[in-house]
């Protein structure tokens, strides 16, 4: 056996294996396209507004010390289960001991998942047009050899495969990078809002505002005059 056949071979061992990838990214990119459309319904509420109302019922219910009433105010803005996940351990941890780095670090893991979940059909970006090509130059060495012997069925019959794997997988990969696109918007836009209820809720409370009270003013308070604001004596 040659070098030649040898490769042969192994690329015709290739044929079936191929094609049932390319039909499985096929499917399985199909699927991501109904989570997709399922995840812009779940955000089709999402206004700046009504994060604020959240945040500042949340806030106001841990000025009060009632967690249960702030992590119920805050689920309403919630996407997922991740994000209500991290907005439940932001009210849970507010006021602990290193509070900052413990919700740093659900911040982070929370970031990961999102690129885990976007890893899904950046992959599929690549995969999709490779498994393509390696479909199409698949069949095109048995159709030739079937080409030489005027095996006409045969012929038909592999270039039929060729150029079907060919389109599977260029529609593979203009799907999947179409998700990976929005994806990358929608959960860029979920970890902004989270920042934003992190930060609205360890914001300090302006000094004078909300108690009630003007703040008293230091030059105002001797009773004594500022000497650059009076003119001399005439």
């Amino acid at each position: 056996m040659t070098v030649e056949e040898l490769l042969f071979d192994v690329t015709e061992s290739l044929r079936y294996p191929v094609l049932v990838l390319a039909l499985t990214a096929l499917v399985v990119v199909i699927v991501e396209l109904g989570a997709l459309a399922a995840e812009l319904r779940a955000r089709r509420g999402r206004s700046v507004a009504r994060l604020e109302r959240a945040t500042d019922a949340a806030r106001a219910a841990l000025a009060e010390g009632d967690r249960d009433r702030a992590r119920k105010a805050l689920l309403p803005i919630a996407r997922s289960k991740a994000m209500a996940k991290v907005l439940t351990a932001i009210v849970e941890l507010h006021g602990e001991p290193n509070a900052a780095d413990r919700i740093a670090k659900r911040l982070a893991e929370y970031d990961y998942r999102s690129l885990r979940r976007l890893e899904r059909t950046r992959i599929l970006v690549r995969m999709g047009p490779a498994l393509g090509l390696m479909g199409t130059l698949i069949p095109l060495s048995p159709a030739l050899a079937a080409l030489a012997r005027g095996d006409v069925a045969r012929l038909s019959h592999d270039l039929r495969v060729a150029f079907g794997v060919t389109v599977a997988g260029l529609l593979v990969g203009a799907i999947a990078f179409a998700i990976s696109l929005v994806r990358d918007r929608l959960y860029g836009q979920d970890y902004s809002d989270i920042e934003f209820a992190y930060a609205a809720l360890t914001a300090e409370p302006a000094a004078g505002v909300g108690d009630g009270k003007a703040k008293p003013a230091k030059e105002a308070g001797d009773g004594k005059a500022d000497p650059s604001a009076v003119g001399e004596p005439a």
